[in-house]
């Protein structure tokens, strides 16, 4: 669902937007604006996806609006002159409807709207689950795969990263670190010197995890955190 303000300084194009968006089932109107600074302090409350803007507006033009808003919407921009199509693509909107819009061509613009976001959103979930982490270790700076990685054993002031190519990487990094970077949907602490990837997980035993021929004891601290985990998994 994407949150939508109408900026308009024509109610009667407000009244027009404003009945198109509740029949798109995946826009939300939250409010309209015929004062463009009035929309801008909505904005420093609320994040809205998408802004469906006029041009040609008193005390701020639609131009003036978009460069106060630094790009943390979406901007349709939508007027009655042609001759702004241009200067609106140069600011990055995502699309430009010419008055009086029709009903196709606003969902047309709609449709655009929300495949951008998608894209967006995927693009941050790629970004907040990495599938590689980088590492100091022998004078060089080492990508590991997070699908390799095992588990991952710290030892004062260094810590060991066992993969599955029966690799050892030591790196002089201390534990908290690199469990802030792990995905935690992928990786747990189970002890004070031990994470494990849920995934390389062979079987649990009372406190013990086995991982290949290794046995990791799971920490008293740590295992109503580890079993509440494990049993989200398990359904």
């Amino acid at each position: 669902m994407l949150k939508c303000l109408v900026v308009d300084d024509e109610l009667l194009a407000i009244d027009v937007l404003a009945s198109y968006i509740p029949q798109v089932p995946f826009l939300q109107l939250v409010a309209s604006y015929n004062n463009p600074v009035e929309a801008l302090v909505h904005l420093q409350k609320e994040d809205i996806d998408l802004i469906f803007l006029d041009i040609q507006m008193p005390k701020l033009t639609g131009i003036q609006f978009m460069n106060l808003l630094n790009n943390r919407s979406q901007v349709i921009l939508v007027t009655a002159f042609n001759d702004f199509a241009m200067l609106g693509y140069e600011h990055n909107v995502t699309d430009y409807l010419l008055k009086p819009v029709s009903f196709e061509r606003f969902l047309r613009a709609a449709e655009k709207a929300a495949k951008l976001a998608e894209t967006m959103q995927g693009k941050k979930a790629e970004s907040a689950n990495p599938d590689n982490i980088f590492v100091k270790a022998n004078n060089k700076i080492i990508k590991i795969s997070l699908n390799d990685i095992l588990y991952i054993e710290g030892l004062r002031n260094y810590i060991s990263i066992y993969t599955d190519n029966n690799k050892r990487i030591v790196t002089l990094q201390n534990m908290k670190t690199l469990e802030e970077v792990l995905p935690a949907g992928r990786f747990i602490r189970v002890q004070k010197s031990y994470i494990v990837n849920l995934d390389k997980i062979d079987a649990i035993e009372k406190q013990s995890i086995y991982i290949g021929t290794q046995v990791i004891p799971i920490g008293e601290s740590f295992s109503q955190h580890f079993f509440a985990v494990i049993g989200k998994m398990g359904g």
